[in-house]
């Protein structure tokens, strides 16, 4: 069994992200640290790292087209596809 770091507050196992309301960095930040509470610092790579270390989660993206409006929405969508891939237990849906 995988080693859980980085806990989560939703007991539901998974979290809705809207993308319009993640392409600023200080949103973005703020949303995750609501649903991870182990998340060290407020920058991409605490969250990659924070990501990569869960266990059973899914995170149902929609309105990802307006992250690609901003630079920071970019690297954040980067960021959630690239922890994906590296955690099986790390679904990343798009609506």
């Amino acid at each position: 069994m995988r080693p859980l770091n980085c806990s989560m507050e939703n007991p539901r196992g998974w979290a809705a992200l809207d993308g319009a309301k993640l392409a600023r960095r200080e949103d973005a930040m703020a949303y995750f640290s609501g649903i991870l509470p182990d998340l060290q610092g407020r920058n991409l790579d605490a969250l990659y790292d924070c990501l990569t270390d869960l266990g059973p989660f899914r995170m149902v993206l929609s309105h990802r087209e307006a992250m690609a409006e901003t630079d920071f929405g970019r690297r954040l969508w980067a960021v959630l596809r690239d922890a994906a891939a590296e955690n099986p237990y790390l679904e990343l849906e798009e609506q």
